[in-house]
């Protein structure tokens, strides 16, 4: 019994000793499960994180950005919306540019039917004086029958047009304030592409909107199709600007206008790189003009002008390629009075230097109608100097369309000629005294065509002898050894301009 006893005693006690060292054991497995599992999460969160960067590492970096915040808070103050009612669509002087040169009037308006309508867009602009004087685009205001602009404080003000020009795209606008955040004037001709600029604005209706870049390029040409007498000399820049910036300004690291954003060229309408800014040395006369006589009086030398190029300028015995080259003098203008001639390289005004065909519009638009200038004038290699007293612009425009139906020419050029007939001239509103020869097919892929020619296009010149009709153009051309180009001018669309044709090796 006692034996049985103890034996059942013995049983018990194993069994309560097993559970408690079974329990045992299972705590320790999962002790050490739990135990190794956090000191993974532990390791991989107590992994030391990479240190900031020192001040002193990243201190170019950092004084950039406090400049520019430096910069940016100084000239917001004095940048506008505006916004505008207006009763017929906005252009650029008049004219709708191009699909791929998209204008900045703002997000609104060209609703409803086609015709005249109220619209409402918006702009910006710039205050140039603390008494309340604002520069804004011509294209902004166009048609405005109410404008109003809103401050960075954002209080709404009534502003009264003081003057427009639609040959530059300008206009000045002004709002009945007091000790208002202006901006200087800075100096574009010292720009240089690489520089840093900022451009300010109100894209899209995003008020008062920053961007930085820099000076893509400058002196860009005219690319306005309507009139070849807009200034160009545009300053490039790859600071995004988009709808709404017109009008806005284009400043540099002085926080100094040096250009009115004014357009972009984009085949989406938004911005793609590409963004255009009316300089400060074109700008600034202009307005200063408005201001005082609420009009601007453009003078003109009644000359179509185009640039020398590396390509022509053995055509005009010119070696650095500088200089403005005449391709057209106008009846009774003042060019004509002063004794130009089509094929005069105009190199300097009143002795300063004359790079190009837009820096010479931009010079000749510096002075006013009445005013005598001295143009230094090369011609047939010959320099002479030539006094000439401006007039105030007019308008002589033609456009051209044109049929041919006598063909002459050859194929070695790829174009086909023919004479002018009273029904073509007619046709073209051709002026009685250009006479040539009318072009009447270009090949594709030919010399003609690589140089620029179309149907209606009229040569009056063969290199630099004056033509008559098919046959003098036909001769000319046909004389030109093999091998060398030829130097034509060539009047299209209500003006003339050179062309070269390159001839192939053997042709």
């Amino acid at each position: 019994m006692r034996t049985s006893i103890l034996k059942h005693w013995k049983s018990l006690f194993r069994q309560r000793l097993l559970v408690p060292i079974l329990t045992l054991g299972m705590a320790a497995g999962f002790g050490t499960y739990e135990f190794m599992k956090p000191v993974s999460a532990t390791a991989a969160v107590a992994a030391p994180s990479a240190p900031a960067l020192s001040e002193e590492s990243v201190s170019a970096l950092l004084a950039l950005d406090h400049a520019m915040e430096t910069v940016a808070s100084r000239v917001t103050p004095a940048i506008v919306n505006v916004t505008v009612t207006a009763h017929k669509p906005q252009t650029v002087g008049g004219e709708d540019l191009p699909d791929e040169i998209q204008r900045f009037f703002g997000p609104f308006g060209r609703h409803g039917n086609p015709g005249p309508q109220i619209e409402h867009g918006l702009g910006s602009g710039i205050v140039i004086s603390p008494d309340g004087y604002i520069v804004t685009n011509n294209h902004v205001i166009d048609g405005a029958t109410d404008i109003r602009v809103t401050t960075s404080d954002r209080r709404v003000l009534s502003a009264k047009l003081i003057g427009a020009d639609s040959l530059t795209d300008l206009a000045v606008i002004k709002v009945n304030e007091k000790n208002m955040a202006s901006l200087p004037w800075g100096d574009s001709t010292s720009l240089h592409p690489g520089q840093t600029v900022l451009a300010f604005g109100n894209p899209f209706g995003f008020r008062f909107t920053v961007t930085r870049g820099i000076v893509s390029a400058v002196n860009r040409a005219n690319p306005y199709s309507d009139d070849p007498r807009k200034p160009g000399e545009f300053i490039q820049t790859d600071a995004a600007i988009n709808p709404g910036n017109s009008g806005g300004a284009l400043v540099n690291a002085r926080g100094e206008v040096v250009g009115i954003n004014t357009f972009l060229i984009s085949a989406s309408g938004s911005f793609s790189g590409m963004g255009f800014a009316i300089p400060a040395q074109i700008a600034k006369p202009v307005v200063d003009t408005l201001i005082r006589d609420g009009k601007v009086r453009h003078a003109y030398m009644g000359v179509g002008i185009t640039d020398i190029t590396p390509e022509n300028a053995r055509f005009f015995h010119v070696n650095d390629n500088t200089g403005a080259v005449i391709s057209q003098v106008e009846s009774d203008s003042p060019g004509e009075k002063a004794g130009l001639h089509v094929g005069d390289v105009i190199r300097q005004i009143n002795g300063q230097t004359v790079s190009d065909a837009g820096q010479l519009q931009v010079l000749i638009g510096q002075h006013h109608p009445g005013e005598k200038v001295t143009l230094s004038v090369q011609r047939d290699g010959k320099s002479m100097n030539l006094p000439i007293t401006l007039e105030e612009m007019g308008s002589r425009r033609g456009e051209t369309s044109a049929r041919s139906s006598e063909e002459h020419g050859k194929a070695r050029w790829g174009i086909g000629i023919a004479n002018v007939t009273p029904e073509l001239r007619e046709q073209l509103q051709l002026p009685s005294n250009v006479h040539g020869a009318v072009v009447s097919n270009v090949e594709p892929g030919s010399p003609a065509d690589n140089a620029g020619l179309a149907r209606g296009d009229v040569i009056v010149e063969v290199d630099r002898h004056q033509v008559e009709n098919a046959g003098d153009v036909k001769q000319h051309l046909g004389n030109i050894p093999k091998g060398q180009n030829a130097l034509l001018l060539v009047w299209s669309n209500g003006g003339n301009s050179f062309r070269v044709l390159h001839s192939g090796d053997g042709a």
